[in-house]
């Protein structure tokens, strides 16, 4: 009876192993319904008469308020899902759509869009007399007529207008660049070191006396 209670049991604790097993090899398989809706997608967005690059071009997808922009080349690339439609947008261009078909059995897709350009209507501009003769010789003898060309270049290349403009003129990205590297070359250089102090230098002590003995600290009148 006990040797039946047992072959029992060890059938169940068998049949058991075995269904918990293949539950988790099921569960460990990979959506492949899933993952293949997803495609690759990319491609060239140009102008449809001389085949130019559409430089940052918006491209999105409404329905996920997803997309991306392209480069200064006109590529693009993102991921999308197959039969999303896809929105391209510039300025000066018209709006174009396209459908990424849902019977792809590759998961990539390149394209080439051509987008026309888009006529703009500026609103009317009316120009008026003035009221009367009076007001007319008013503002033609108080009227600033700028120099030449060559005399309003002469007065931008000034030294004192470069100095004003220099005093309130941000470095550009290059010149901030340069000063980063810079900065952390030198603070990299002398890393796990203590760097040169002139404090302690010799030689700079003695150019520092000769200095002041010539009277190069004196104030200059």
């Amino acid at each position: 009876m006990k040797t039946r209670i047992l072959l029992l049991a060890l059938i169940l604790f068998t049949a058991s192993r075995g269904v918990v097993a293949q539950t988790s090899s099921s569960s460990s398989k990979p959506d492949t319904a899933n993952s293949n809706k997803y495609v690759q997608f990319s491609g060239l967005v140009l102008t449809a008469d001389s085949l130019m690059a559409v430089a940052y071009a918006e491209i999105k997808i409404p329905r996920t308020r997803r997309g991306t922009y392209c480069d200064f080349n006109g590529f693009f690339n993102f991921v999308a899902e197959k039969g999303d439609t896809v929105i391209f947008s510039h300025v000066g261009f018209k709006t174009s759509t396209f459908v990424i078909p849902d019977t792809l059995k590759s998961n990539k897709y390149s394209m080439v869009k051509l987008l026309t350009t888009d006529t703009m209507h500026l609103p009317e501009a009316v120009i008026y007399p003035l009221p009367g003769r009076q007001m007319f010789d008013y503002y033609f003898v108080k009227a600033d007529i700028p120099d030449d060309d060559m005399e309003r270049a002469r007065k931008n290349l000034e030294r004192e207008s470069l100095k004003e403009s220099a005093q309130y003129l941000k470095p550009d990205g290059l010149e901030a660049g340069k000063s980063y590297l810079a900065a952390n070359a030198a603070k990299y250089y002398y890393k796990g070191q203590l760097p040169p102090n002139n404090l302690l230098n010799p030689l700079a002590w003695a150019k520092f006396f000769e200095a002041w003995k010539r009277g190069d600290f004196k104030k200059q009148n």
